[in-house]
């Protein structure tokens, strides 16, 4: 006897792990709350046989036939009871979670939008992002945060930030769009010698005669510097974009840097943005976030909005 009982009690816990799926948990609900196996089955989209045979597998599971025969319907055991209180709030977060995933309302959220942005990218797109935003979707806030390129990737897999932008070549393992496609230039003050010499753009002679300020965000600017077999001739570092306007035009110093990022910054008066002619000279700026959230409705929506913004932009 101790052995069938054994016997009935494992088949009971495979069954348990088997089995317990959500289907068979809504249908349970629907019994409860309806008082009747047929019309909880027709509830869930069942037939009468499908319904009664995934209750049979749902009563082995649990050890407990969970309803009795009443009048014309059910009404539900002890054990039924204790059930239908975890089970009944659990379903309704699960199909919350559910619906939410269906449908975003911009003008509801009240999420926090984390950015990896450096100082050039906030001041080209934080404008048009903000405008944009409090016309439809005035609860959502920026935060934007830049970040050392190692960690990039982990802080878009982690969630500390939904986006990063900018030319990241050694952010790897990430969706990305891109939204401009741009290319090298120098950036010298006007009068410089160097435009005094010849016309045109400045030839590799040109480029390693010249003292050089770089920006320590900027890893590219440091690549194309080695690859000319210039570094020696870097004469300052410094940590932002915005701070070289004044250094360019008050010194004899050149800066590498993308054309797009140079004419939002320069003032045609007091500086020349010449082209640069190097192999792999041009590339494109993205957009970058981690695939787990390609299909969230407000990562799809923002993408979007961000994307609108750059090609307005564009066409402007």
């Amino acid at each position: 006897m101790a052995k069938g009982l054994a016997a009935r009690t494992a088949t009971r816990e495979d069954t348990s792990a088997k089995d317990l799926d959500l289907n068979l948990l809504r249908l349970f609900e629907a019994i409860y709350r309806l008082g009747s196996v047929s019309r909880g089955a027709d509830a869930v989209g069942l037939s009468q046989p499908a319904a009664s045979q995934a209750l049979a597998r749902l009563r082995q599971a649990v050890g407990d036939v969970l309803f009795v025969r009443s009048g014309s319907g059910v009404r539900p055991t002890l054990r039924a009871e204790q059930l239908v209180a975890v089970i009944q709030p659990s379903l309704s977060a699960i199909e919350g979670v559910l619906k939410g995933a269906e449908r975003f309302d911009p003008a509801q959220s009240r999420m926090t939008l984390r950015l990896h942005l450096n100082d050039i990218g906030e001041a080209r797109l934080l404008p048009e992002l903000i405008a944009a935003l409090h016309r439809q979707a005035p609860g959502i806030r920026v935060e934007t945060s830049p970040l050392p390129h190692e960690d990039i990737a982990d802080a878009l897999a982690t969630g500390k930030i939904h986006f990063a932008f900018g030319y990241l070549p050694s952010v790897m393992d990430t969706e990305k769009v891109e939204l401009i496609r741009d290319r090298y230039s120098v950036v010298v003050r006007a009068g410089h010698p160097l435009l005094k010499a010849h016309d045109g753009p400045p030839t590799l002679q040109d480029l390693r005669s010249l003292d050089y300020v770089a920006v320590s965000s900027h890893a590219e600017t440091l690549r194309i510097l080695h690859q000319l077999g210039i570094e020696s001739q870097l004469a300052l570092r410094c940590a932002h974009f915005l701070s070289l306007p004044t250094l360019i035009a008050k010194t004899d110093l050149a800066v590498i840097m993308p054309v797009a990022i140079a004419r939002r910054l320069m003032n045609t008066r007091q500086h020349a943005v010449l082209p640069v002619v190097l192999p792999n000279s041009k590339f494109g700026v993205a957009m970058h976030w981690d695939r787990r959230f390609t299909n969230d409705p407000s990562h799809t929506w923002l993408r979007a909005t961000i994307i609108a913004l750059f090609r307005q932009s564009a066409s402007a």
